[in-house]
């Protein structure tokens, strides 16, 4: 199994002149600490109008800082925005960022949650998923496109250009998608992606999607454009980890802010700037909120162990350790990460042999996987609103 982290860069309120400056500083310090401790991955999300829940609306700045600060961890955009961005500046973005980090990024894309970051752009909730699919159409040719590349669509039309730079990894560097509703993890199977989702409520329910998943990947692929497929599925999970369990918890009550800022943002937004106090509505309603995601990856190094060999032998093959989340303390975060790395993440790198022995079979064939029963897993997680939900948007 490998291991990846997770950032939103949650700020709640109050706020000070430097809370911005000194949240990217520390988050910076903490990426370079994960690659000396030997993280696999770093991700960095992309949201935008957010406050509170997610100052991240440039992750390809914080990316190229980051590689230049660290030498072997993989820099994942966990997700681009392709609803926001247009298909031409995302493979110049991409391309420039493979460049300058030797070849290390990992490009996850995504359609954006709510019409909170959508309508700004002038894009409907209603036309995302449309979008999304033409974007990455227009897109993929981007990244080798030596005498050119044109394109026409609904969303999209891009007369004949060559786009420049290329990526350092050929053809293009690994594609993922997010995965908001866990049905999307079977839709990330048929479109060849690796599939980027939250951690599943129980170690059977890891099992039927991960069957779901390369069942789908090896029975239903169908590939939105010609490009190389990557078939993974990883899950986002909270981390805290200390030598005491009642410390543990003390020190990661941020993940349940992260719980109920995304819920209150996708049922209420948008807002009038500046007229919720988040933190606030969260104290004062977090004792009636019903969560949405199980406690995590949160306790002593034997606890998380436990849990961790269960969704090992599930086949999920990355965990994505969610560490900034609310007002969790960056000492508190770089402890956790140095005693998870010295104390449990070693047991499961020296695993990372059978699970890629595993893959491989299921891949050529040699292990037949048959269709999963999913139906008792498939409860919504309230990150993104249903066109039923909001059809008028």
């Amino acid at each position: 199994m490998q291991f990846g982290l997770f950032y939103e860069q949650q700020l709640p309120r109050p706020w000070h002149e430097d809370s911005e400056y000194d949240l990217f500083q520390q988050t910076l310090d903490q990426i370079e600490l994960a690659d000396r401790l030997g993280y696999d991955y770093v991700w960095c999300t992309e949201h935008h109008f957010m406050e509170e829940y997610s100052h991240l609306s440039a992750p390809e700045v914080l990316l190229a800082a980051a590689s230049q600060r660290t030498r072997r961890i993989r820099l994942g955009h966990g997700i681009i925005q392709l609803t926001t961005n247009h298909p031409a500046r995302v493979a110049e973005r991409v391309s420039t960022l493979d460049l300058i980090s030797n070849g290390r990024v990992e490009l996850g894309l995504g359609e954006a949650g709510s019409v909170t970051e959508l309508h700004p752009f002038d894009v409907r909730f209603r036309d995302k998923r449309e979008i999304f699919d033409e974007a990455v159409r227009c897109l993929m040719p981007m990244f080798d496109c030596p005498k050119g590349h044109q394109f026409k669509g609904e969303h999209f039309e891009f007369p004949l250009r060559t786009v420049v730079p290329r990526p350092r990894q050929k053809p293009h560097p690994p594609l993922w998608v997010a995965c908001s509703q866990f049905e999307s993890i079977e839709r990330a199977a048929q479109i060849g992606m690796g599939a980027l989702g939250f951690q599943f409520s129980s170690p059977k329910a890891a099992e039927a999607w991960v069957q779901a998943y390369y069942y789908a990947y090896t029975h239903e692929l169908e590939l939105l454009a010609a490009y190389q497929p990557n078939p993974n599925l990883a899950m986002v999970s909270p981390l805290m980890c200390a030598e005491d369990e009642e410390e543990a918890h003390k020190r990661s009550e941020g993940w349940d802010f992260f719980q109920f800022a995304l819920v209150y943002y996708n049922k209420k937004g948008p807002f009038e700037p500046g007229s919720i106090d988040l933190w606030e509505e969260y104290e004062r309603e977090k004792d009636t909120t019903q969560r949405i995601f199980s406690d995590g990856l949160i306790g002593t190094p034997t606890q998380i162990s436990t849990q961790l060999d269960a969704f090992d032998r599930a086949h999920v093959d990355q965990v994505i350790l969610l560490t900034q989340a609310g007002r969790n303390r960056h000492e508190n975060i770089c402890e956790s990460l140095e005693l998870f790395a010295r104390e449990v993440m070693p047991e499961f790198h020296e695993r990372e042999p059978a699970r890629l022995e595993w893959k491989r079979k299921v891949l050529s064939g040699e292990i037949e996987i048959e269709p999963a029963d999913t139906a008792a897993f498939r409860q919504p997680t309230h990150q993104t609103p249903t066109k039923e939900r909001r059809p008028d948007r």
